[in-house]
């Protein structure tokens, strides 16, 4: 392998880039890589300003040019946000290989720094997710909901532009950017239920390429993989995508030998709630995902046979 050149392929927002150079600085440090390049690649995802994304393909549409890239042999490694890749894997490629987990927590920026609670009845949370509406419905009823797209910083300026109240966005991405000073409240991973994968960066290859799959075995994160097997695999039996409001997240306990499973998933007028929490052998992560995936499937369409 030794002067063989690497591409990384990855979205070229600011955000993404910073956990692209993430995995070059991984990478580049297999004595046998001596240069690792990163390829900035615009999604039909990027191009999409005003509307939710759900309504031109779903999750795919920030992964699909990258990813034809990556059998097109143009790139060969592919850097996402594992939450915005689709649940079933893309014939020919391989996704196995997931870096640390960031912090995967909510997190509100606000006028005046207000906590939720503190928001007047009536203020304007912007957010582009369901989920993230839905949750924040129960804990807050009085509240109003509107559409908001665009990478962090732009979500910001139309905050301070006076065009919502509030945002909700992902801990990861403003520590990333290292813009933690404008947190109005963060929220535990209870209060509000990350969606699958939130704060994982994950690398993907094609499915026959020998010596990238060995190069990225040697820095995936094993537990970060564990809990990722669990949450994707309630995505896998719910179908989930930008349509379907689910939270799901997983952690290790090591003194127990045990992955925790939590995950809800609510109707798509996100007035009825099903939830459960459960755990198993992390030998047995993926068969937990299954387990939890099946039994909010047939709570929900119980409820609707009623």
């Amino acid at each position: 392998m030794r002067n063989k050149k690497i591409i990384i392929g990855s979205r070229g927002s600011k955000l993404a880039l910073i956990y692209a150079n993430r995995a070059k600085e991984l990478i580049a440090k297999n004595e046998k890589i001596e240069n690792v390049e990163i390829k900035s690649i615009t999604t039909k995802g990027d191009t999409i300003k005003d509307v939710r994304v759900s309504e031109h393909g779903g999750k795919g549409l920030f992964c699909k040019t990258i990813e034809q890239e990556l059998l097109e042999k143009k790139i060969d490694i592919a850097v996402h946000a594992l939450k915005d890749m689709p649940a079933e894997e893309t014939k020919g490629l391989l996704t196995n290989c997931f870096l640390e987990r960031n912090n995967p927590r909510e997190i509100l920026i606000s006028k005046d720094n207000k906590n939720l609670k503190n928001l007047e009845p009536g203020s304007i949370i912007g957010t582009s997710s369901f989920r993230r509406e839905f949750q924040i419905q129960r804990i807050r009823q009085d509240l109003k909901f509107k559409l908001i797209r665009g990478n962090v910083d732009t979500r910001i300026k139309k905050l301070n532009d006076g065009l919502y109240d509030a945002i909700i966005l992902s801990y990861a991405g403003i520590d990333s950017l290292r813009l933690t000073r404008k947190i109005s409240q963060t929220f535990s991973t209870s209060e509000i239920i990350p969606s699958a994968g939130q704060g994982v960066v994950a690398l993907q290859c094609r499915d026959n390429d020998e010596t990238i799959i060995k190069l990225l075995k040697e820095i995936n994160h094993i537990q970060t993989q564990n809990c990722v097997l669990a949450e994707r695999n309630v995505l896998k039996v719910l179908e989930g995508d930008c349509e379907t409001a689910v939270g799901v997240f997983a952690d290790i306990d090591k003194d127990k030998d045990k992955v925790n499973l939590e995950a809800e998933l609510f109707s798509l007028d996100g007035r009825e709630r099903f939830y459960l929490k459960s755990s198993k052998e992390i030998s047995k992560a993926k068969e937990l995902g299954t387990e939890v995936g099946n039994k909010l499937k047939r709570d929900s369409n119980n409820c609707y046979k009623k």
